[in-house]
């Protein structure tokens, strides 16, 4: 299936897509980084789930300062965007926050975030607005639905909604995930999550303290600590491959200096994010949760040197 729309059913009014069948107002947020084709791709296909869920759509887009063409490229194909510029330093959570705020003030129906690097199915945001409205009915309250995507070559879950199964380890998460029918979760990645604009409201924006990741889990909490509740889709919405632990601080064949810089870095576990989301959420034994993955960190590296210090002998 050609996922791009024919060039006659394509057109913007207004900064929104233009759909004479129109039911609901969706303002998608995105960032982008040096990703052109990617994040091309991703809203044709956001574009194509819009004309099938017959919503009006428009999307707030942060270009942080890519060099490859991101933003024009953008600008000449999709009309309904509204892009914005970063200077390079917002990455993820920040480039979010800073379009949640643009886009909080357009009054939507609802916000979807939405990753560059996912591509939906066509029946994506049928499926979560399908989802939403029937939990509506049954709950009586609105909810924030999340999609899951699944790798394209292997067909296994990636991203979407997530258990902490151990109240002991509360940050150690496990995904939750059926094909059949919603189920609730207390965490969220953000690669396709749609939140009601009433919600997002009561909750606020997304916290730029966090430097890169952490916000979308940060904020997951938060929503839950305002008494919404969060459940994630039946099935898939799309394809989004997972991030490799190769090159990170995960990455053991590293050595520990190196993994060690990596750790602090934005992309890593950043002490001032980390600080900041044990405190928030991890109750009188924050301290404890701050600390325990650099020191599992090292504490592995000196396991690993003793086992090949005994090989050698």
């Amino acid at each position: 299936m050609d996922i791009h729309a024919p060039d006659n059913t394509r057109s913007a009014v207004g900064g929104h897509l233009d759909l004479s069948c129109t039911r609901n107002r969706v303002t998608a947020l995105l960032t982008s980084y040096n990703r052109k084709v990617n994040t091309l791709e991703c809203l044709a296909r956001l574009e194509l789930a819009a004309r099938h869920a017959c919503v009006s759509l428009d999307a707030v887009l942060v270009d942080d300062a890519s060099t490859d063409g991101t933003a024009a490229a953008v600008t000449a194909a999709f009309p309904w965007v509204t892009l914005e510029r970063g200077d390079g330093s917002l990455f993820w959570n920040r480039g979010m926050y800073q379009a949640q705020a643009t886009a909080m003030q357009r009054g939507a129906d609802y916000l979807l975030w939405i990753n560059d690097d996912t591509l939906l199915v066509e029946n994506a945001l049928s499926n979560l607005l399908d989802t939403l409205g029937t939990l509506r009915l049954r709950l009586s309250q609105t909810v924030i639905v999340v999609g899951s995507t699944a790798d394209r070559a292997t067909g296994r879950l990636t991203y979407g909604g997530s258990v902490s199964p151990n109240r002991l380890h509360r940050f150690t998460y496990s995904k939750v995930w059926s094909a059949t029918k919603p189920v609730e979760c207390e965490v969220m990645n953000g690669n396709l999550v749609l939140i009601p604009l009433k919600i997002a409201q009561a909750v606020g924006n997304l916290d730029p303290v966090f430097e890169h990741a952490m916000g979308d889990t940060d904020y997951a909490l938060r929503i839950r600590a305002k008494g919404f509740r969060i459940f994630v889709a039946p099935g898939f919405v799309g394809h989004c491959s997972n991030n490799t632990i190769s090159g990170t601080y995960r990455d053991a064949t590293l050595p520990l200096s190196v993994r060690w810089k990596k750790m602090m870095s934005r992309k890593g576990l950043p002490p001032r994010s980390w600080g900041h989301f044990t405190r928030r959420h991890g109750g009188p034994a924050w301290p404890i949760y701050f600390v325990w993955p650099y020191i599992k960190l090292i504490a592995g590296e000196v396991r690993r040197i003793k086992r090949s210090l005994s090989r050698q002998r």
